[in-house]
């Protein structure tokens, strides 16, 4: 029995097919926006410097 596959399934396996370099570029473009590496004594500043908020915001 032959497993469904949708069309959107079947448009990007032929997508990656016709453009093998698709992935890698989206690797690449991933690394450079979102893969960063975290300087955690500068994170731990940040959450030190919060305000707490007031229970009541409207004031």
């Amino acid at each position: 029995m032959a497993r469904y596959e949708s069309d959107i399934t079947l448009f990007l396996k032929q997508l990656k097919k016709d453009q093998p370099e698709l992935e890698s570029g989206q690797l690449a473009g991933r690394d450079r926006l979102w893969d960063k590496a975290q300087d955690l004594r500068l994170q731990r500043e940040f959450d030190d410097a919060q305000v707490a908020q007031k229970a009541y915001v409207y004031n």
